[in-house]
């Protein structure tokens, strides 16, 4: 499986070194930590080589670390241009735990939450189907069309009367979701941080009830 993410803070960049591809871009060899991480067993440890060659580069102001060796195959525009769609996968995480409440499972179980877990997987990927025939119709690509325009017609859909539905064209429904369009909105980023503030109230552990000196039975 090949990777492209971008370089951690802490490890220095010198083009310096390593076989040089072109301007700061080169390949390089990356050195096993002597001491094996804390969430690694020991078995995992020494199945790894000692060493990893990996192409570190720099474009857009970025640097990007991957394991597609060869400029011929990748190039440094193509790879600034697919670490910008990492965006998208940001996107789709929103749309599971957001747009479908996936965010707070409600099963008690580890086999009810697999199994809820599954069933939201399912519904995510036949929206997504609904989204590519949709964008096939209208000539578009999948990713103008907007995912929660098409939950929310969808959902309208399918609270008609059962004769509407047996009357009713799916082109009909392909051609409401396709007329909605999302912003183009290239190189958008979303910082990994908190977006809520805190509320500065104590955990309630116990009930208001028993609290006050009234031990009630609930």
């Amino acid at each position: 499986m090949d990777v492209l993410f971008e370089q951690h803070g802490a490890r220095i960049t010198d083009f310096r070194r390593g076989e040089a591809l072109g301007k700061r871009d080169h390949r390089v060899n990356w050195l096993k930590p002597k001491a094996c991480p804390a969430w690694m067993s020991r078995e995992q440890y020494q199945a790894f080589p000692e060493t990893l060659t990996v192409r570190e580069l720099r474009v857009g102001g970025r640097g990007l670390v991957t394991t597609l060796l060869e400029p011929s195959e990748a190039s440094k525009a193509e790879l600034a241009k697919l670490y910008e769609r990492r965006w998208n996968i940001e996107l789709d995480l929103r749309c599971i735990k957001t747009t479908l409440r996936m965010e707070t499972l409600s099963c008690k179980s580890p086999a009810m939450i697999q199994k809820e877990l599954w069933v939201y997987l399912l519904a995510y990927n036949l929206i997504r189907l609904l989204m590519a025939q949709a964008a096939h119709n209208a000539g578009i690509q999948p990713r103008e069309v907007s995912f929660k325009h098409t939950v929310q017609m969808w959902t309208a859909w399918i609270s008609q009367t059962s004769a509407a539905l047996v009357s009713a064209q799916p082109t009909e429904l392909f051609r409401l979701i396709g007329q909605l369009r999302v912003g183009n909105r290239p190189r958008r980023i979303e910082p990994r941080a908190r977006k809520r503030r805190p509320k500065p109230f104590p955990w309630l552990k116990i009930s208001a009830i028993r609290r006050n000196g009234l031990n009630f039975c609930h």
